[in-house]
């Protein structure tokens, strides 16, 4: 009996001394919640709810005239000729503000009265930024968001491409860019005819639902008297250079394009017997007489190398090109040479190599094409050449994968275009 009430005062002992060490913890966690450094370190920083938007950019917008500098741009805000400086200075590595381009919009942008950014258009999907709050101003080309579509198109000739593109509600690139697909199989002045028809695949790009431009045509199809031609575009996996072919693979291209402009009216044939429009007399007419403005541009129908470039008696300022399999173009009465083009440079199928003139024995505008082959003149227009190598197989069944949705759209058309 002794020994329980022993361990009951034990337990009573116990339970008091828990007591006494809790209210002691309570007292010592009550002081130091309450002290400064406490509240200090327990403060809560609340975030405001109505912070105000930053200020939205004044805009200050002017198009480019011709002439103009981008200081004479720049004067009438208070752009001081030191600090223009400066500004072309630190961008020249990005974009040389020297060389602005006429009819571009150039923007100033200003926040709290300050100017901060300038913003001129390059093309219609690229624009310059200049950060005038850095020290030295900072540049960078910014692309402006794009968007795609697959377009189908086709239409009937009953004057020219151009025309029939136009009547499609396409612009005339669209007809260039088409007639460029076809140009070694196809001369797109002589051969056309009423009835030819085309169709087309083309990707459309549209910047803030604005049209911008065209991407590139990815099958096309064409009947020129009665004759169908078909392209399909193939992009290499290793180089990303692109080309056309047909649905077995051959190659579009040949060893020489139909005509050195893309578009001109040809006033006068090969011929071993012509009247000279100077001279009156009849002799040989060994080239393609082109009619065209002065200035228009001349393109290579094959690479080469330039053997002459510049003045050579009655045809005028002109260029002749040394090419493979014993070929020589001469291109006569020029305006001009295109920049680059002297003796010795090589040049590539397509490339503008100099400008349609009168210079020479000429009664107008005009240029004289002329092929020799061996040393020989042949004609031109009716000369046999060669294709170029088709598609290698190793990219055959990758390219027959791609062209068989191409097909599928061209042959079932559907009634809205391809968002992209």
């Amino acid at each position: 009996m002794k020994l329980k009430k022993g361990i009951n005062k034990k337990k009573f002992l116990l339970a008091i001394f828990l007591a006494v060490f809790i209210i002691f913890l309570v007292i010592v966690l009550i002081k130091t919640l309450s002290s400064p450094e406490a509240s200090k370190n327990l403060e809560v920083t609340t975030v405001p709810t109505n912070i105000p938007p930053a200020p939205s950019p004044e805009i200050e917008k002017t198009i480019i005239a011709p002439g103009k500098t981008i200081t004479d741009i720049l004067a009438p805000y208070a752009f001081t000729p030191g600090r223009v400086l400066e500004i072309r200075e630190a961008t020249k590595k990005i974009y040389d503000l020297a060389r602005i381009p006429a009819g571009k919009e150039l923007r100033l942008l200003k926040i709290n009265g300050r100017f901060d950014q300038i913003q001129l258009d390059l093309d219609a999907e690229h624009y310059l930024e200049i950060n005038l709050e850095d020290s030295p101003p900072s540049a960078s080309i910014k692309s402006y968001p794009v968007s795609k579509q697959l377009i189908l198109i086709e239409g009937i000739i009953k004057d020219s491409l151009i025309a029939a593109i136009n009547e499609a509600g396409e612009q005339d690139l669209l007809a260039l860019m088409l007639a460029e697909i076809f140009s070694w199989n196809i001369d797109f002045y002589v051969d056309l005819r009423q009835g030819d028809l085309f169709r087309l695949l083309v990707e459309k790009k549209y910047i803030n639902g604005q049209f911008s431009g065209y991407g590139p045509i990815l099958a096309a199809w064409f009947i020129n008297k009665n004759q169908p031609y078909e392209a399909y575009r193939f992009q290499y996996p290793d180089t990303g250079k692109a080309d056309y072919f047909d649905s077995g693979g051959n190659s579009l291209r040949k060893e020489f394009l139909k005509s050195p402009l893309r578009y001109a009216r040809i006033t006068s044939r090969f011929s071993f017997s012509r009247l000279h429009p100077i001279r009156k007399i009849y002799r040989p007419h060994y080239g393609i007489d082109y009619a065209a403005p002065i200035g228009t541009p001349v393109q290579a129908t094959a690479a080469g190398v330039v053997t002459l470039a510049g003045w050579n008696g009655a045809a005028g300022r002109m260029v002749k090109i040394r090419h493979k399999n014993a070929y020589e173009s001469m291109y006569l009465h020029l305006s001009s040479t295109a920049p680059g083009i002297k003796v010795g440079a090589r040049v590539e199928s397509g490339q503008v190599i100099g400008y349609v003139g009168s210079s020479g024995e000429s009664t107008g505008p005009h240029l004289d094409y002329r092929l020799l082959y061996h040393g020989k003149y042949v004609n031109p227009l009716s000369w046999k050449f060669q294709p170029a190598e088709p598609l290698a197989k190793e990219y055959l069944p990758e390219y027959q994968r791609q062209i068989r949705t191409l097909k599928t759209i061209m042959y079932f058309p559907l009634n809205f275009y391809f968002s992209r």
